[in-house]
């Protein structure tokens, strides 16, 4: 019980964080690094994406139009009864299509359908089962900037859905920000939860909790101790850790985590997405720092 109530949760708040990045993310570049360490696998990500914001007719409606590329190199050091070579390179391609207008009483909705690819690539052209979708749609009340309002906040409640980490059925989304007082603010809900000290206008820390990972195809497929056939890898991380941001300007940061992997899973999966062999569970540590042009 307690194993499915931890896959269903991780799920849950990988899609959320995925869907409140993409919706506020106008560019962002950035880089992670896992080291090998205690464990079996090393992992870097350098990953980029941009929404381009159309503006329509309807006052505060926008539509976004924007790509999100990730190139991973995944390493391990044990060896397996199967070639890991296949697993050295991944590449994630997203089509980003956003729209978000206002309603009343305060209230925008926000929705953002994600078709892409993800795979190895060792068939060197895409195919079928490399194609993902994902889709969201949250309503958000943003009183940050109101002036009226003496301890700003936001809501945000929502839906989101992937094809992308191999979960195939809507998972809700709920946060709550507050600012209560000049230099400390907190996210409470799900997908993540942050405690934030604002030193300065161009200087935060925040202390946060998070997940990470990906997913991707196998074109070629994998014979696993000359039985199974893995299609898929799946790597779901949960971590905690330290956050710096240097604030240029109100919408352009700088970032850099220092984080420990609270909870590691790498598995191989069949067509059905069932695990057929656990690569690594080790504890780790993780980097990650880049830029981001936000809304």
């Amino acid at each position: 019980m307690i194993k499915y109530t931890i896959k269903y949760l991780t799920a849950f708040l990988f899609f959320s964080t995925l869907a409140t990045a993409q919706l506020s993310d106008l560019a962002r570049v950035d880089f992670t690094y896992i080291p090998k360490g205690n464990s079996n696998v090393s992992y870097n990500r350098v990953r980029a994406l941009f929404n381009y914001p159309i503006k329509l007719k309807k006052e505060r409606t926008y539509l976004f139009l924007g790509l999100d590329y990730s190139h991973i190199d995944f390493k391990m050091e044990k060896n397996f009864s199967f070639d890991k070579n296949e697993l050295d390179d991944f590449q994630i391609l997203d089509l980003n299509i956003g729209f978000i207008t206002s309603l009343k009483n305060d209230w925008r909705i926000g929705l953002r359908i994600t078709p892409g690819f993800s795979s190895n690539l060792t068939a060197n052209d895409l195919q079928l089962d490399d194609i993902v979708f994902s889709g969201d749609l949250v309503f958000i009340k943003d009183k940050t900037k109101d002036e009226n309002v003496s301890k700003p906040y936001r809501l945000i409640l929502g839906v989101s859905y992937s094809e992308n980490r191999g979960y195939n059925f809507p998972l809700p989304y709920i946060s709550y920000y507050r600012k209560f007082h000049p230099n400390w603010s907190y996210n409470l809900g799900v997908p993540k939860t942050n405690f934030q000290y604002h030193l300065s206008e161009k200087n935060r820390f925040k202390l946060y909790a998070e997940l990470d990972g990906f997913s991707s195809n196998l074109q070629k497929g994998i014979l696993v101790d000359g039985t199974n056939v893995s299609k898929s890898i799946n790597m779901s991380l949960i971590l905690g850790g330290l956050e710096y941001e240097y604030h240029f300007t109100k919408n352009i940061l700088l970032y850099a985590r220092s984080s420990y992997i609270i909870s590691n899973t790498v598995h191989l999966r069949d067509k059905n997405r069932n695990n057929i062999i656990a690569l690594d569970d080790a504890n780790s540590y993780y980097f990650r720092t880049g830029f981001r042009l936000k809304i």
